[in-house]
């Protein structure tokens, strides 16, 4: 489960990779973001020809919504793992449009979740796009979860999947044949424990605990 998650991280220090090519003016605008919440605008890179920065809406939108601002239909923020090639609203995605989502923390019941030397990792998630038809355009993402480790399985019954540095291009490329998309499925069933902290969170330095 990921509900709730942070980047702190500054950015000289945000992963080279995502630093490349980036909406214009950002290295300026950009802001560390204590918490963040599905809704909220997040950075993501993205791969359609070549790897790039981009803001999406977190919380996906179908491609065929009529309406991507009903509150009556759901967002979801999160997508399973071991089912997203078989659901009708994430198999298209999940082929064709997966991306990865910075983070230095996720929150679950009063607890932050971060690399112990503080570094910045990615949250594996996939992406769509909706467009309207006079041709405006709003891409928005969810981040997928699998079963938890031994850090996590106290927390919580789901964890994010978070992919290692050094697999954004496998990641985020469109893939041509099933045997490239069996290949991300290790990538998927959890991540080793080494170099992660659960800490308890000091309600009054963050403020955050009313929102769990």
């Amino acid at each position: 489960m990921c509900g709730r998650f942070e980047l702190r991280t500054k950015f000289n220090d945000l992963p080279k990779i995502l630093r490349q090519d980036y909406p214009k003016g950002l290295e300026t605008k950009y802001e560390i973001q204590n918490l963040i919440r599905p809704t909220d605008p997040i950075l993501v890179i993205k791969n359609e020809g070549r790897i790039k920065t981009n803001f999406m809406s977190w919380g996906f939108i179908s491609p065929w919504a009529k309406d991507p601002f009903d509150k009556q239909r759901p967002r979801p923020f999160n997508a399973k793992s071991e089912t997203v090639e078989e659901k009708k609203l994430f198999s298209g995605s999940w082929k064709y449009k997966r991306c990865l989502i910075p983070a230095s923390g996720f929150f679950e019941k009063k607890n932050r979740i971060r690399r112990e030397n503080y570094d910045t990792f990615w949250l594996g998630g996939i992406w769509s796009k909706w467009a309207s038809p006079d041709g405006a355009e709003l891409e928005s993402c969810c981040i997928l979860t699998t079963e938890p480790n031994t850090l996590l399985k106290r927390l919580h019954n789901r964890m994010p999947v978070v992919v290692p540095n050094g697999y954004e291009e496998q990641w985020t490329e469109q893939v041509k044949d099933e045997d490239d998309l069996k290949g991300l499925l290790p990538l998927m069933r959890g991540w080793s424990t080494d170099g992660w902290v659960v800490e308890n969170i000091n309600t009054k330095e963050t403020n955050q605990m009313s929102l769990f």
